[in-house]
């Protein structure tokens, strides 16, 4: 890429540059803006159409506001590469989710026109309704708009920040619904239907639309419509409208690629004051005919050719984790019909699209609901079924009250499988699987595993349907060890049961997981004789096993994929010292800080549990 390439993208550093241009120079901007997010990405993998969909948007919200000083609130921040790009990072957008680079989303510290994080969705009323009361408090005279896609308006904690903004005013916020029918997968449930129906009312929609462009001109006659323009909706939409009825002045529905029209429109609802959101029609991908086609899989497809849209494979022969849970479930499904699979808006992310195929009926995609995911399945095995329910473990950490009231209290058989355990690479700090263990680990009742392969996984799955008090399976992203696990028989693991995976004198290695391939390669390695033990389940723990170790090793090294204050290696520690044991112990694991982005390899390196730090760790104990 070469600034001669571009007219406009490079003439453009901060939003003031971009208040040089013309409106009708906007959008040759945007085209030029969007190629260079598809070549970026092409090169360094991100999160391609979710940015790409709001490219027009941006561009106008940047035109008419006078960011930093108002404030834009990104929801989740998948689609802010356009925003980062005009805010003096384009040649920063280089690095974009590489170690040391920028972030991948939203980052107060990296930018003061990064209003607020945001690596979960459904944050940004909530957070946008705290700055806008902050500025009425302080009486400052200060813009705040919060841009939330439709799939993040079907988290609980989007309509908590609707209900509060609309009983406020005076507060003067404009939430922007950015409607493309898509999360990561198509979006569902009856939210999507009301857009649906809100989206198809053309009578309602032209004469809005004619309306807005009459009086646009003349606020004083805008705002005197608006007062019963309520009742006028109700009529041509033959229903209330939702955001009406949490006293949110409604707009739209508009074009949100016509950037025209949506400076207009911005601009006008700038002058008007108190709660109102604006609803644009987008398409996920725009622009780029290969994202536009498959949207789901264009969320972020890797690396790939720009020019043809080819995308390139990683080389591998293992299994992902997540497609042997998939199968799995199906499998679990096909011999037990108690069993359902439930998920957060993730049905390609954890692969539960394989049982969907086959068996739509018992497979259910709540939404951006992970509270709601945990609740609804313990309502399923209270009432017979046997639910899994799987979410991420970043994802797990706002359905955390549920599982403990919910599943745990009442001890109902709900199989929640963790997916994205541990560090997940480059999306970073808001989606390292860092804390589950820990959290995990002082709720009573709760059975949690670690499988430390493919088969094990598969087993674990099995193990948990045939047990009648909830289970935690929790295991990493990408790919397994490349042992055998497709149509082998299911046996049954007795929990709380570890093992011995490689024997030893001198030195015995606890790990967790997936880290026990990592612990077998670097004792391996050693120049000392390493043993190496894997816990299998790290709730209940093998005690007798931990005693056994404690009695014949002087030296003991721990290995965990979490966060250590709270984590495994202190469990093993105490159940040791219950035994009268103190050998010397180095736990592994992360410290206690948030991790950055980079890739996993290098992360590990970071932390200090990679093969080279279990090594290191190992010849500690001899200085």
């Amino acid at each position: 890429m070469s600034c001669a390439e571009y007219k406009y993208l490079y003439a453009v550093d901060t939003p003031a540059d971009l208040k040089r241009l013309t409106v009708a120079q906007l959008g040759d901007y945007c085209a030029e803006l969007r190629r260079y997010i598809v070549e970026c990405c092409s090169r360094n993998p991100g999160h391609l159409a979710s940015s790409l969909g709001v490219v027009e948007l941006t561009v106008a919200l940047h035109y008419v506001y006078d960011t930093p000083d108002d404030k834009i609130v990104w929801d989740v921040g998948h689609q802010a590469y356009a925003h980062k790009i005009i805010t003096a990072r384009r040649d920063a957008f280089l690095s974009n989710r590489k170690l040391g680079g920028i972030s991948g989303f939203p980052r107060m510290a990296e930018s003061e026109y990064d209003a607020f994080g945001a690596g979960h969705s459904s944050v940004s009323i909530s957070a946008a309704f705290g700055m806008a009361k902050a500025a009425d408090l302080r009486g400052e005279k200060r813009s705040v708009v919060a841009v939330i896609g439709d799939g993040a308006m079907t988290g609980g904690l989007a309509f908590e920040g609707l209900n509060n903004a609309g009983a406020c005013p005076r507060s003067d916020i404009l939430v922007i619904l950015n409607d493309n029918n898509m999360a990561i997968d198509k979006a569902t449930g009856a939210l999507e239907r009301y857009l649906v129906r809100v989206s198809t009312s053309s009578s309602y929609n032209r004469f809005k639309n004619r309306l807005w462009r009459v009086l646009g001109k003349v606020p004083p006659l805008l705002r005197m419509m608006q007062k019963t323009g309520n009742a006028v909706k109700q009529g041509l939409l033959q229903n209330s409208n939702l955001f009406e009825s949490l006293d949110f002045r409604y707009f739209g529905q508009i074009d949100g690629h016509d950037i025209a029209e949506l400076v207009r429109t911005l601009r006008n609802l700038k002058r008007i004051k108190g709660p109102k959101l604006l609803h644009i029609k987008t398409v996920k991908g725009k622009g780029y005919t290969p994202a536009e086609s498959d949207q789901s899989t264009w969320h972020a497809p890797g690396r790939f050719d720009p020019k043809t849209g080819v995308r390139i494979a990683s080389a591998h022969g293992a299994a992902r984790y997540q497609d042997v849970f998939g199968q799995t479930l199906l499998d679990l499904a096909r011999i037990d019909a108690r069993v359902v699979g439930i998920t957060p808006a993730m049905p390609s992310g954890c692969s539960m699209n394989i049982m969907m195929r086959e068996m739509p009926e018992r497979c259910f995609d709540v939404g951006i609901a992970e509270g709601h995911a945990v609740t609804f399945s313990a309502g399923l095995a209270a009432s017979g079924m046997r639910p899994f329910c799987n979410i991420y473990s970043s994802f797990m950490q706002r359905a955390y009250d549920n599982v403990i009231h919910d599943v745990a209290l009442q001890r109902l058989p709900v199989v929640m499988c963790i997916d994205r355990g541990g560090l997940v690479g480059e999306d970073g700090a808001t989606h390292h699987g860092a804390f589950d263990l820990a959290y995990f680990g002082c709720v009573p009742g709760l059975t949690i595993a670690a499988p430390r392969n493919e088969w094990e996984l598969r087993q674990m799955m099995y193990t948990a349907l045939h047990t009648d008090t909830p289970s935690v399976i929790r295991y990493p992203r990408g790919t397994g060890e490349g042992v055998e696990w497709r149509d082998t028989p299911f046996e049954m693991l007795e929990p709380g049961r570890g093992e011995m995976l490689r024997d030893g004198r001198d030195v015995a290695v606890i790990a967790v997981g997936t880290m026990c391939g990592r612990a077998l390669r670097a004792a391996e390695k050693s120049s000392r004789s390493v043993a190496v033990y894997s816990l299998r389940y790290v709730k209940p723990l093998d005690e007798e096993l931990i005693e056994s170790i404690g009695r014949r090793f002087d030296r003991i090294v721990t290995v965990e994929d979490g966060i250590l204050r709270g984590g495994v290696g202190e469990a093993v520690i105490a159940s040791l010292a219950r035994k009268g044991l103190h050998p010397e112990v180095r736990m592994l694991g992360i410290d206690d800080k948030f991790v950055e982005h980079g890739t996993p390899a290098e992360l590990y390196a970071l932390c200090g549990y990679d093969e080279e730090g279990i090594s290191a760790a190992i010849e500690s104990l001899y200085k």
